[in-house]
């Protein structure tokens, strides 16, 4: 997933997108000790994806809180 398609969605569907790459990482990891896993490069793909999801979701609470800090001011 692209970093425009991730700032594109809304902090929910991020969130649900995370748990969703989450257990597709751990079925992934279960696969790959139990038998042999075609791509692996699509471990490094979820892994920076959901760290792409976070950044973003960290930035957002970041503005946020700061929005909120200039207005008590």
């Amino acid at each position: 997933m692209k970093l425009k398609d991730i700032r594109g969605r809304d902090s929910r569907e991020l969130k649900l997108d995370a748990q969703e790459l989450h257990k597709e990482l751990f079925e992934l990891r279960f696969r790959a000790a139990s038998e042999e896993v075609g791509n692996t490069a699509r471990f490094k793909q979820i892994r920076r994806t959901v760290a792409r999801i976070n950044t973003v979701l960290r930035e957002r609470q970041m503005a946020e809180s700061a929005e909120s800090g200039a207005k008590n001011s």
